[in-house]
C-alpha cells in the first residue's frame, strides 16, 4: 500500500512538470529579450517576471510556499513595439531611411522574442525526454503544443501588420523562426535560460526584476562560456 507522503508526490506530479516547463518558457522570452535585442544593437526595454497565485483560494502561508499549479508565472513588458499601427508602411511613410530600418528591426526582434517562448520550452521537454530537438521536428505549427496558442496569437497580429503578403508573410515567418531556435539554442543562451528558469521556480509569489533577471541571465552565460 502507498503511503500518503508517496500518494501526494504522484498527484503533485502533473503540476510540478506544468510549473518547470512554464519556468522554461518565460525564461526563453527574458533570455531572447535580453540578449537579441543587445545583439541588435536595440534600445534596452523594460520587462520583469510575475507570479501571482491563480484563484482566490489560495491563502497567504500558501502564496509564499507557491503550492504546485496555483501560481501564475508571465513575464510583463519587453516590447519593443508598444502598440502595433494599422499597417508598417503606413507608420513609415514619413520615417528616414534610419528610422525605417531600425523600425523594422524592432517589429523583428519582437516576433523572434514571442517565438522563444514556446521553443525554450520545447526544448526542455526534449532534453526531458532524451529526444532530439531542431527545427525540423519542432516547427511554428509545434509550438501551440509548447504553451504557445498567446505568443502565436501575438505573431500573427505582428505579421499581418508587417507583411501584408500571406506568402511573402510565411517566407519572413520562417526566417525569424530560424533566427529564435538559434538564439535559444546557442549554448551560452541555454545555460542562461536553464539558471533564469531554476530562481523562477524558487521565487516566492511577487515580481522578479528586470535588473535581477538581467544579472542572472549574463552570469549563466558567462559561467557556459568560461
Amino acid at each position: 500500500m502507498k503511503n500518503n507522503r508517496t500518494t501526494i508526490e504522484a498527484q503533485l506530479a502533473p503540476h510540478l512538470e506544468s510549473d518547470r516547463r512554464n519556468a522554461y518558457h518565460q525564461a526563453g522570452h527574458a533570455a531572447a529579450i535580453h540578449f537579441g535585442n543587445r545583439q541588435q544593437q536595440l534600445p534596452p526595454v523594460h520587462f520583469e517576471i510575475s507570479i501571482q497565485p491563480q484563484g482566490q483560494d489560495v491563502d497567504h502561508a500558501d502564496q509564499l510556499k507557491r503550492p504546485p499549479g496555483k501560481y501564475m508565472v508571465k513575464i510583463e513588458g519587453g516590447r519593443l513595439i508598444q502598440s502595433l499601427p494599422i499597417s508598417f508602411a503606413k507608420a513609415t511613410q514619413d520615417f528616414s531611411w534610419y528610422q525605417s530600418v531600425q523600425y523594422r528591426s524592432a517589429f523583428e526582434a519582437d516576433v523572434i522574442n514571442l517565438l522563444a517562448g514556446p521553443l525554450s520550452e520545447a526544448k526542455y521537454v526534449a532534453i526531458r525526454d532524451a529526444e532530439i530537438f531542431n527545427g525540423n521536428i519542432v516547427n511554428l505549427r509545434a509550438l501551440t503544443f509548447y504553451g504557445g496558442d498567446q505568443d502565436m496569437s501575438a505573431i500573427n497580429k505582428y505579421m499581418d501588420c508587417f507583411v501584408p503578403n500571406k506568402a511573402d508573410q510565411r517566407q519572413k515567418l520562417a526566417d525569424l523562426f530560424s533566427l529564435a531556435y538559434s538564439l535559444i539554442n546557442k549554448h551560452a543562451h541555454w545555460h542562461a535560460i536553464t539558471s533564469l528558469a531554476e530562481v523562477i521556480l524558487e521565487q516566492p509569489i511577487g515580481t522578479i526584476p528586470c535588473e535581477d533577471m538581467i544579472s542572472i541571465l549574463d552570469t549563466g552565460a558567462k559561467f557556459e562560456q568560461s
